[in-house]
């Protein structure tokens, strides 16, 4: 496929110029696109932060889809939403979403595809079906995966736009001076921990987390948090920059154990979205696990 940049279309990233462009992809499909080599000028491969100008021509090389090459499993899935587009699983904590080099069994994705058969999206790729967002792994709650490319693409704009609403709990250490408030500082990649994420200018994009204070206790605080935008780590990040790291939490937190926990005190509660088929509102919510709840009860009474 070659495509020409015109006028209008001048200055933009070449990812965000694309996932517009190529009908059924989205930004994170084109930039594996691009990382692989597939989007070429001049006969050079290009980066996927490069900006278009005016009469450039690129060619787009999109390889057949590849069959899945991880197997189902009969994992049992908390079910907290479906029909024939989509479905919304409420996760537990310590399961990790989908595979990885070293890591292709015991999945989010492997119990997706024994439970949905050959109904989940392709278009995240082969290790990815049907996933639309992610949690991390010592993160519990809700997640969205999508039956069919329709569905995802749908789903995937309303994360671009923030129309999708995401809500999570969690406790952490210290007390806020205000009762609500907003996180707006951009995440990139940690300049020395490759694995680890941080507030930075450097290679980072736009990160907003607005928080509430649901109860406070000696030392911690039990609190509401709704992302306007979905980037790694994003909360864990957001509250550890203003001083209250999620408790438990191994990496941007305390090394320690805390009150029992190998993980941070997270949870994903609510999704509200509007359903790519039907275009009325769905608002999926969960109550609080196990594990959330035994951590509130050995904080004591409320302050």
């Amino acid at each position: 496929m070659i495509l020409t940049i015109e006028c209008p279309e001048s200055g933009l990233r070449i990812d965000a110029y694309l996932a517009e462009e190529l009908e059924g992809m989205t930004r994170s499909g084109v930039q594996k696109l691009i990382e692989a080599g597939n989007v070429t000028l001049g006969g050079k491969a290009v980066k996927k932060n490069h900006k278009t100008t005016q009469g450039e021509t690129f060619l787009v090389e999109i390889p057949e889809p590849k069959e899945a090459a991880i197997a189902a499993e009969n994992i049992p899935l908390e079910v907290a939403y479906e029909d024939d587009d989509l479905i919304v699983i409420n996760k537990p904590r310590g399961m990790v979403v989908h595979p990885a080099p070293g890591h292709y069994e015991g999945t989010l994705v492997n119990a997706l595809m024994y439970h949905c058969g050959d109904s989940l999206s392709g278009i995240n790729g082969e290790l990815r079906p049907g996933i639309v967002h992610r949690i991390d792994k010592d993160t519990s709650g809700l997640i969205i995966a999508a039956k069919n490319d329709f569905a995802h693409l749908s789903l995937a704009e309303q994360l671009k736009d923030h129309s999708l609403c995401r809500v999570y709990e969690a406790v952490v250490w210290g007390h806020f001076r205000d009762d609500e408030g907003t996180v707006d500082a951009p995440i990139g990649r940690h300049h020395t921990d490759r694995k680890r994420m941080a507030v930075t200018e450097r290679n980072s994009r736009e990160a907003i987390t607005h928080y509430r204070v649901l109860a406070r206790y000696r030392n911690y605080s039990h609190i509401q948090c709704r992302l306007e935008t979905g980037r790694t780590h994003q909360i864990r990040v957001h509250m550890a920059y203003i001083g209250h790291p999620c408790l438990g939490d191994p990496v941007y937190g305390r090394q320690s154990p805390e009150k029992g926990l190998d993980g941070q005190c997270l949870h994903a509660r609510r999704l509200q979205f509007i359903h790519p088929r039907t275009e009325k509102m769905v608002e999926v919510t969960t109550e609080l696990p196990a594990y959330f709840r035994e951590v509130l009860s050995k904080l004591g009474n409320e302050e």
